[in-house]
């Protein structure tokens, strides 16, 4: 019998990901659409991103799910997760990606953009003299893979780069600050704060009200990672009172978020649609085909998910 891998994903076109993986797998994994399962007992694989519940009950033979993204909270999260092998891609396109898009937002607030956005509007020339970057304290909190990239990233550009981690690490240019009696003293200090905390038990609501009141006054904070890290109502309180000068925003703890959400008014506020890094089929592929191939021979997964951890 064929193996057959599903695909289930909202946002993620399923012709793309089928081009991008059937040169791989060859003739002995069909790959169908979730909607479009011709056999459930044969579908030995799913390559999921928010499925709907109930989703995996329909597949008896299930051996293995491979996360559409970096980030798995979610899934490992859900009731009806099947006790079977959980891998997430680690895809070096999608750090580049991460990397870019956290160096965009940085520059954004270390440049004024949103002054600058703000005097636009009001056909005002509003001058502002740039600071040199070496003057602007950056803290990455979070140096998982798309941290470390970002951080990296964001000294390389001559910014005084700071990391919180739960563990050392050594990365080119950036001071690296561990465990949470580090967190205030790096959070006073900094004049740009950029969140990539995967979420976890441990980092739900982390940046609250105490966090947002540990950072120096008109620093900005820039949020890559999970919604559910920050207490928005406090977000939205430290924005209000301009204890923060501004955000960039692309996660949130509610997607898409709702129209009437203060956020969207806030001034110095930047959303964007939870895109900052995504995951793209062909430099991905090898590697979900390296892990099909890796249950077909009984041999070792790559990037395969604690669920203890919950990454």
């Amino acid at each position: 019998m064929t193996d057959t891998l599903v695909f289930c994903s909202g946002p993620d076109p399923f012709d793309a990901w089928r081009d991008a993986l059937a040169p791989l797998l060859g003739d002995d994994v069909r790959i169908e659409d979730a909607d479009a399962v011709t056999d459930p007992d044969a579908v030995r694989f799913a390559l999921v991103w928010m499925p709907p519940e109930g989703f995996f009950a329909r597949f008896p033979n299930l051996e293995l799910v491979i996360n559409l993204g970096a980030g798995v909270d979610r899934l490992v999260a859900r009731s009806d997760l099947p006790n079977v092998p959980i891998t997430r891609l680690s895809d070096p396109e999608m750090g580049k990606m991460m990397a870019g898009f956290a160096l965009f937002a940085v520059l954004r607030h270390a440049r004024e953009i949103p002054h600058f956005e703000a005097a636009q509007a009001r056909k005002e020339w509003a001058y502002r003299h740039p600071r040199a970057a070496n003057e602007i304290t950056v803290a990455v909190l979070g140096l998982g893979e798309l941290g470390a990239m970002a951080a990296t990233e964001v000294a390389r550009q001559g910014f005084d780069t700071h990391g919180w981690a739960t563990r050392p690490r050594e990365l080119p240019g950036v001071t690296v600050h561990c465990g949470d009696d580090a967190l205030p003293d790096l959070l006073g200090r900094a004049d740009i704060v950029v969140c990539m905390l995967p979420l976890t038990p441990a980092t739900a609501e982390r940046l609250d009200t105490a966090a947002f009141a540990a950072m120096k006054r008109g620093a900005a904070f820039i949020n890559l990672s999970r919604g559910e890290v920050v207490d928005e109502a406090a977000l939205v309180d430290a924005l209000r009172n301009e204890h923060l000068s501004g955000a960039t925003l692309d996660v949130f703890t509610h997607e898409p978020l709702a129209p009437d959400h203060p956020l969207w008014t806030l001034p110095g506020v930047l959303i964007t649609p939870h895109l900052a890094s995504v995951a793209l089929p062909k430099s991905a592929a090898p590697q979900i085909a390296r892990n099909i191939r890796a249950v077909q021979r009984g041999e070792d997964l790559v990037n395969e998910v604690s669920r203890m951890r919950g990454y």
